[in-house]
């Protein structure tokens, strides 16, 4: 079943919030003046006492999680090799606006993205044509069911392409505004067999690069890549649903496992309502019982 934590977030602190202060406006006074006047020493029901003691925690928590930072986990490998499966990072929620919790209404803009920032986002859907020809948000990949609802996922990719860019892509070759992206080999990729995603690409003979992404003032995003041309051939840009050119309010997205990530090339530019900030840095990273443990390497590792 899927939920919305900060929703959750935001109607505890509702519901607390409320049942403390209608106490304390209504009920409160009346109630210690007859226990004072029977003797008998002063407390809150149950209920109260607990609103009273929960509201300012989960308060500070929804404050801190929508407005200040929250923690994602990484749940597959369409960004190996920059962030691994088991990787816990830290998300910026105030790099590009502050949003209200659960709605995601931006209500103060703070920024926008830059080609090569990280960035978690709400899955806006798959393009597909309903009957009609129209383009439309599915949750079915394959388009079967055009009018399949949306998944409420995070997810996380990196970002190549700006509102009015133009990109196209083929296979490893990536163009922005006619610019080829260079990248430089490192070498075969290196990793534990043990690790389903890394056995993939260890199996499929994925190699690792350096990409050098430029940005709108001229300085370059230097970030690791992952090609296996073996697995997998990624759509092209332009295709039947994605134009080379990056609508406004939208971002083109990419995943740093170029061959095993299903992104914008798939479904499309990224509505920057969707966004929900800039991952910054991994806090923990966990490989799992008897695959590696706790990962003390990457913890603290600032995201490029």
């Amino acid at each position: 079943m899927e939920f919305d934590f900060s929703a959750i977030l935001l109607a505890l602190t509702v519901l607390f919030g409320v049942v403390w202060g209608l106490d304390r406006l209504f009920l409160y006074k009346k109630r210690k003046a007859r226990l004072e006047a029977a003797g008998s020493e002063y407390r809150d029901p149950a209920p109260v006492d607990w609103a009273r003691s929960l509201f300012p925690v989960v308060l500070v928590v929804l404050v801190l999680r929508s407005f200040v930072a929250e923690p994602f986990r990484i749940p597959s490998g369409s960004m190996m090799p920059t962030l691994d499966v088991g990787d816990f990072i830290l998300v910026n929620k105030f790099a590009y606006g502050l949003r209200l919790p659960a709605f995601n209404t931006k209500f103060l803009d703070l920024g926008e993205p830059k080609r090569g920032d990280v960035v978690v986002f709400r899955f806006p859907g798959f393009l597909c044509r309903d009957a009609s020809g129209k383009l439309v948000r599915s949750g079915d990949m394959s388009c079967a069911d055009p009018q399949a609802p949306v998944p409420s996922q995070n997810w996380i990719k990196r970002v190549i392409g700006l509102p009015g860019d133009t990109v196209e892509i083929q296979g490893s070759d990536l163009l922005i505004n006619g610019k080829p992206v260079q990248a430089d080999e490192i070498g075969p990729y290196v990793g534990n067999p043990q690790r389903d995603e890394e056995r993939l690409m260890l199996d499929m003979g994925a190699t690792v690069w350096t990409e050098h992404l430029q940005r709108e003032d001229g300085r370059m995003v230097n970030h690791l890549i992952a090609r296996m041309p073996a697995y997998t051939t990624p759509y092209s840009i332009p295709n039947a649903v994605v134009p080379s050119k990056v609508p406004q309010g939208c971002y083109l997205v990419m995943g740093d496992n170029r061959n095993n990530s299903t992104d914008s090339r798939w479904w499309g530019c990224l509505p920057e309502q969707n966004l929900a900030g800039k991952a910054f840095m991994i806090w923990m990273s966990w490989k799992g019982w008897g695959t590696g443990g706790v990962d003390f390497h990457r913890i603290g590792r600032i995201i490029h």
